[in-house]
């Protein structure tokens, strides 16, 4: 079944997949709210899904899709790579996510794989889940300490005083002070030497930041 608001694509979609051998386009419609009663009734295989449609978007359908136990395998077809796009889409069930100027023979691989439950992601769409995945986790000690905090933190491991270091960041003495209380308070350490420690641990500080 073929979903997208634009009647061009559909037609150029269904004309490709019922030409060729082994595909029967079954239904289509121009978008989620339209779709749903259709997959619902007709049962197709897989849903070829546009993203960015009117009324009902595609992320918004998939997840319907999952809500209402509706077993088709949803196979994303859009011009969107964004994480923005890619993630959500991945994330409410899509089975596979390929780009509109995917060729021909690795839009029907794609479906035929679909249909047996596997997923074609394309290069572009997989090197950013890719990065997903390896992206650290933040951390919330990274998180909390302000700028101007992780500034007097750096100053500390170089071994600066609280007087240099406040005549460095033209503040006061007791400023700086202050600083260090709330850095041991959200490091959860007690004195100067752990407090840089824990910077270097978390990659606050690195030992080849200029100084």
């Amino acid at each position: 079944m073929l979903v997208d608001d634009h009647p061009v694509v559909r037609d150029g979609l269904r004309g490709m997949f019922t030409a060729a051998p082994g595909f029967e386009v079954v239904g289509e419609a121009g978008d989620g709210a339209e779709a749903l009663p259709m997959i619902a009734a007709l049962r197709p295989d897989v849903v070829l899904m546009d993203l960015r449609m009117p009324r009902m978007d595609g992320v918004t359908t998939i997840r319907e899709m999952a809500e209402r136990g509706l077993p088709a395998r949803v196979l994303v077809l859009t011009t969107y790579d964004t994480d923005a796009d890619v993630l959500p889409a991945v994330r409410a069930g899509a089975t596979g996510y390929l780009l509109k100027d995917a060729a021909r023979d690795e839009l029907f691989h794609a479906v035929r794989e679909a249909a047996r439950g596997a997923s074609v992601i394309a290069p572009t769409v997989a090197a950013k889940l890719l990065g997903q995945v390896r992206e650290p986790a933040p951390d919330p000690a990274r998180e909390a300490l302000s700028p101007r905090e992780v500034e007097v933190l750096h100053l500390v491991a170089s071994g600066a005083t609280n007087r240099e270091a406040a005549a460095r960041l033209f503040i006061s003495e007791a400023t700086v002070k202050t600083h260090l209380i709330h850095i041991y308070s959200k490091l959860d350490v007690k004195d100067r030497a752990s407090a840089v420690a824990a910077g270097y641990n978390l990659g606050l500080l690195t030992p080849t930041r200029p100084r």
